[in-house]
C-alpha cells in the first residue's frame, strides 16, 4: 500500500485509499461493510458534525472482528475528507470543531487534557502526539509545547494546520523511545494514552527517555480497560497496581490516581 497522505486530493465528496473507500452520501446512518477484499464505508455528515467525537462513533458501528487499526485511521480520514472540499479546508474544520469541543468540555476526551493541563509545569514536550489535539490545546492555554510523532503525515498535517487555528506548535518527528533532542530539554514530558499502544519493553523505554528529558516532571496516562481496544492500536491494559509498579520502577517520586482512567506522575 502507499503511503496515506492525509492532504492528497480526491473527488468532491469521495475518498479511496488502498482498500478503503468513503462515500458522503445524501441521507443514512454511518455504515461500514466488506465487499470481497474491500471495505466500504459511506455517511451523511455534515461539516459541522466533523470532530474528533466521531471516533466513538465510528467504533460503535464496527461489527467485524478483524477490524484493526489501520482501517480506523483510515475510515476517519477518508469522513474527513469526504465531508468539506478541499484538502485543507477539511482538516482545518475537523481540527477546528475537535478544539473547540476540548476547550468548551463537551468532547469525551476533553477531561483526560484539563487535567494533563492541570498537570504539566513550564514547557511541554509531548510524546506519541498523533493528530496533536493536546499540543493544541497547551498552546491555547499559552504554553510553549513540542508535539512528536512516529509518523510524519501526522506531523506535516498539524504544521499545515495550527497557523489557521491561531497556534503556535513546534513538530519533531521521532520514534518516543528514541527522541533525538537533549537531557533536561523540557520541563515537562507527557505521554497522554501512548503506552498502552506499545509493549512491556518499549513501554519502559518511552519512559526512560521521558525522565531523561523531563527537567521538572513526567505525566503519563493511560485508559483502564478490561481488554485491549484492537481497532485504535491497544495491545495492552493497565490498572492502578500496574501504574505503582512502573512508578516504583523509576526509583522517583511519584504520584497514582484515577481519572478518567489513570494517571502516573513522576517528579
Amino acid at each position: 500500500m502507499t503511503v496515506l497522505d492525509s492532504l492528497a486530493p480526491c473527488p468532491p465528496g469521495r475518498w479511496t485509499h488502498g482498500h478503503v473507500s468513503v462515500e458522503r452520501v445524501p441521507a443514512g446512518p454511518l455504515t461500514l461493510r466488506r465487499d470481497a477484499d474491500r471495505l466500504h464505508v459511506s455517511h451523511s455528515l455534515g461539516p459541522d458534525q466533523l470532530s474528533e467525537r466521531l471516533v466513538a462513533e465510528v467504533t460503535a458501528s464496527i461489527q467485524d472482528a478483524a477490524f484493526g487499526q489501520n482501517e480506523f485511521e483510515l475510515t476517519m480520514v477518508g469522513i474527513v475528507r469526504s465531508t468539506v472540499a478541499g484538502a485543507l479546508e477539511s482538516w482545518i474544520t475537523y481540527y477546528r470543531n475537535s478544539l473547540g469541543e476540548l476547550l468548551d468540555g463537551t468532547a469525551d476526551f476533553a477531561p483526560i487534557h484539563d487535567k494533563a493541563a492541570e498537570l504539566v509545569r513550564g514547557d511541554v514536550l509531548d510524546l506519541g502526539s498523533c493528530f496533536g489535539f493536546l499540543p493544541l490545546r497547551l498552546a491555547a492555554a499559552g504554553t510553549a509545547v513540542t508535539a512528536t510523532d512516529i509518523l510524519p503525515g501526522t506531523m506535516r498535517l498539524l504544521d499545515a494546520v495550527a497557523p489557521h487555528l491561531g497556534l503556535r506548535v513546534d513538530t519533531l518527528v521521532c520514534d518516543a523511545a528514541h527522541v533525538p533532542v537533549p537531557d533536561d530539554s523540557a520541563d515537562t514530558v507527557t505521554a497522554i494514552h501512548l503506552l498502552e499502544h506499545v509493549d512491556d519493553p518499549v513501554g519502559t523505554a518511552i519512559l526512560d527517555e521521558a525522565l531523561r528529558i523531563a527537567r521538572k516532571r513526567v505525566v503519563v496516562a493511560v485508559p483502564f480497560e478490561d481488554e485491549a481496544t484492537a481497532c485504535h492500536g491497544h495491545i495492552r491494559t493497565f490498572d492502578a497496581t500496574a501504574l505503582e509498579e512502573l512508578g516504583r520502577s523509576t526509583g522517583r517520586e511519584f504520584d497514582v490516581f484515577e481519572h478518567h482512567g489513570g494517571w502516573l506522575v513522576i517528579e
